[in-house]
């Protein structure tokens, strides 16, 4: 029998004894290491860490819901939490699949939702699984005109335990010391992630990001979207068409040739300017798997649930920072950077760490064409020190809207070094940056 994921009590009671067990050992870690040598604090602190990542990990992987889905989240940031290695290896083993969902319950609810026999509404449903997320499950169906589909359904209860999902992480996350942040920033970023989350736990929404992306990248050669078929949606339920091509790391074994990775990372990295700069709207989940990838290297876009809209104002001082760093204009980015809420423009100490960090990113933008993924690119490694120095300066903030717009340019960037691709990044920044700086501007 399928399980839920769970009563709001039990499950706060399983994340409220997570908390406490996590901060416990970290009160006794502190009073252990007053006496002990700087090293032998280093040592002891990164078995803690390694210790509550793997208790985090055996609760929270098999918790469905809000409670995985943040989990997920904090692996893919676990890079720039000042973490060891092992830590980072152990939570990203969340991003893993859930446990399916019987076929029993799937068949139920989409009956329940669309109002119908599953014989009367598909040709064919495939009682096997495409895919389990955290918060759904998804199956490949056929309709009766012979169109091949994929049906997501939700998790049932995913929408109730949400809430107390949030704030038993919340409370994890600032009782321990995987986030070294000012609380009010803490607050302010689950602000952010609650918005998303709700978003992805209805359909219908979702039904309309595919809709806006069907008039936004519908007609581009270079991108396949997905066609909706309304009537077969609901909140909990999400019918659109099967879309052709492979997952990456299968393109890639099958022997996806240079020109096709090249044409799929040039796509990407236009995609995602034009999204930011001229349409103010991103798909914020950069997991791989929410890409297919053709042959010829066209991509196609599976996953709508998580959309980050911007003000064009907003979207506007972002890319005067950005196209200041790619000037080399410490003044102007961060003059820019403070507007955008990162700094207060009072420490030069904040001032230096922020420019530091777009420095590094700015050398992309100015070199020309160079290959990302190659033995000559070095970002990840520059950037690595510097992620220690963000977290031990809570007077430099992440700005909210900045989560979910640098979390989509991080994917991207993973996705670029597989592909090993070759561009002139500058050029196309400046394409798109520029245009966003003078529609904010009113210059058109």
């Amino acid at each position: 029998m399928a399980r839920k994921p769970g009563s709001r009590l039990g499950r706060l009671a399983k994340l409220g004894s997570l908390t406490a067990n996590v901060t416990s050992r970290y009160v006794g870690g502190a009073l252990r290491s007053a006496f002990q040598d700087e090293d032998a604090k280093r040592k002891a602190m990164e078995r803690l860490h390694i210790d509550n990542a793997r208790q985090i990990v055996a609760t929270v992987g098999r918790m469905r819901g809000a409670a995985q889905k943040l989990g997920q989240q904090l692996a893919q940031a676990a890079s720039s939490l000042d973490l060891p290695p092992e830590v980072a290896r152990t939570l990203s083993t969340l991003n893993s699949d859930a446990e399916p969902v019987p076929f029993e319950h799937i068949r139920e609810d989409v009956e329940a939702e669309l109002g119908a026999p599953l014989r009367e509404l598909f040709r064919w449903f495939d009682p096997e699984p495409l895919g389990t997320a955290s918060l759904g499950q998804a199956h490949v169906a056929k309709l009766h005109d012979g169109t091949e589909v994929v049906v997501k359904v939700l998790h049932r209860g995913v929408e109730e335990g949400m809430e107390a999902d949030l704030l038993a992480v919340r409370a994890l996350l600032l009782s321990g010391r995987f986030v070294r942040r000012d609380k009010t920033e803490v607050e302010e970023a689950f602000d952010e992630i609650k918005e998303r989350l709700a978003e992805e736990l209805d359909y219908l929404q979702e039904a309309v990001n595919i809709q806006t992306y069907q008039e936004l990248f519908g007609d581009d050669p270079r991108v396949r979207v997905p066609r909706l078929h309304a009537k077969l949606c609901t909140e909990r339920v999400l019918t659109m068409d099967r879309l052709p091509g492979r997952h990456i790391d299968a393109w890639l074994e099958g022997g996806a040739s240079r020109e096709a990775r090249q044409r799929a990372g040039e796509t990407l990295v236009d995609i995602y300017y034009q999204q930011l700069f001229r349409h103010r709207t991103l798909l914020a989940d950069p997991h791989p798997g929410n890409y297919l990838f053709e042959d010829d290297g066209r991509v196609g876009l599976l996953d709508f649930g998580c959309v980050k809209r911007f003000d064009e104002f907003w979207v506007g001082t972002y890319a005067r920072a950005a196209y200041s760093t790619k000037l080399d204009d410490r003044q102007a980015t961060l003059e820019a950077a403070e507007q955008l809420g990162a700094w207060d423009g009072t420490d030069p100490e904040d001032g230096q760490l922020i420019w530091d960090f777009c420095e590094i990113i700015g050398q992309g933008f100015r070199k020309g064409a160079f290959t990302i993924g190659s033995g000559h690119e070095r970002l990840m490694e520059e950037m690595r020190p510097l992620g220690k120095r963000f977290v031990r300066r809570p007077t430099v903030h992440i700005p909210r809207h900045v989560l979910f717009a640098h979390r989509s340019l991080g994917g991207l960037y993973a996705l670029l070094r597989t592909l090993e691709v070759t561009l002139d990044f500058g050029a196309i920044l400046e394409q798109h940056a520029t245009y966003a700086i003078a529609r904010a501007e009113g210059r058109l």
